[in-house]
């Protein structure tokens, strides 16, 4: 199969489309043909190894020291069974799926083996292969940091980083909990964050927002930009902060994959796709996800 395999930390240039062994599902496994995954900005930390100072020495013993122990990248995923183990139940082969791989990996290939008691479930009926795939990653984290906040209906809940794969996806979980939504965001992306459900936009290149009159009771920082101390100043004296920051991957649980699912096929969640590369312009793709710009998320299509 091909795979992309990062060699070392680095640029870019570190990724190589190299040909491996197809896997081969042990008896609890299933084995995907990968039809589409992602790059997100968890992919481009670990190639990179952009770490903060105080967590450096632990992520590169868990990472790896000299280059990723797991050099397949990639967190998510959609495709189809193509074989399965013999204990295997839940999945048969022609089944078309959508996994979370999180500290896993290992999306970044034709082809990968996934127990069947993992992070995956059948696609969304209405979801095509790249929307499914782009859904988990920003998804999830959203669940976790706004289950954290212990969000409740009626709130106001500021997000920040509005516009990213994890700020597109809270901004819409933000509102399936009953929350006033303001979104953080610059000028280009404001139409869009609204179309998303967001009751307020604030164009952070015209406006500051802690410098508002206004008080929140929950404010989400999506890609971990915020100043905590700048924040707590519009906070209500009961408001919660959280950030992205310093957390690593976000706890996830099979329930919490179910739940996009459900919520996609009742048209209550959708898929942002800023751009879509192939599997052999990996290199481009992780270029263009650095800048930091991305509008959701970017989508390899796998062929």
């Amino acid at each position: 199969m091909k795979a992309i395999v990062c060699t070392k930390y680095g640029s870019p240039e570190v990724l190589q489309l190299q040909k491996l062994q197809k896997p081969v599902p042990r008896n609890n496994e299933v084995l995907i043909k990968v039809r589409a995954t992602t790059v997100s900005s968890g992919d481009c930390r670990i190639r990179s190894f952009q770490s903060p100072l105080l967590y450096w020495i632990p992520m590169r013993i868990a990472l790896g020291l000299r280059k990723p122990r797991k050099p397949i990248l990639g967190t998510e995923l959609s495709g189809e069974v193509v074989a399965v183990g013999s204990d295997v139940q839940r999945f048969q082969v022609g089944d078309q799926i959508f996994a979370f791989t999180g500290m896993g990996l290992g999306a970044h290939a034709e082809y990968i083996c996934l127990p069947e008691d993992g992070l995956l479930a059948t696609k969304p009926t209405n979801a095509t292969y790249e929307e499914a795939a782009s859904v988990l990653f920003g998804g999830t984290a959203a669940l976790y940091f706004l289950r954290k906040a212990k969000i409740q209906r009626g709130q106001k809940v500021l997000i920040f980083g509005a516009s990213g794969s994890v700020g597109t996806s809270a901004v819409q979980l933000a509102k399936y909990f009953g929350a006033e939504v303001i979104g953080v965001c610059s000028t280009a992306n404001v139409e869009m964050v609204k179309a998303l459900g967001a009751d307020h936009i604030v164009d952070y290149s015209k406006e500051d927002f802690t410098k508002s009159q206004e008080r929140y009771d929950v404010i989400f920082d999506a890609v971990g930009k915020s100043e905590k101390v700048a924040c707590k100043k519009v906070m209500k004296a009961k408001g919660t902060y959280v950030t992205v920051e310093g957390s690593g991957m976000a706890r996830v649980r099979l329930e919490d994959v179910l739940t996009l699912k459900q919520l996609i096929e009742s048209g209550q969640f959708k898929a942002v796709i800023d751009r879509c590369y192939s599997l052999e312009q990996m290199r481009e793709a992780h270029t263009y996800v650095e800048k930091g710009h991305k509008k959701g998320n970017v989508v390899i299509t796998v062929k």
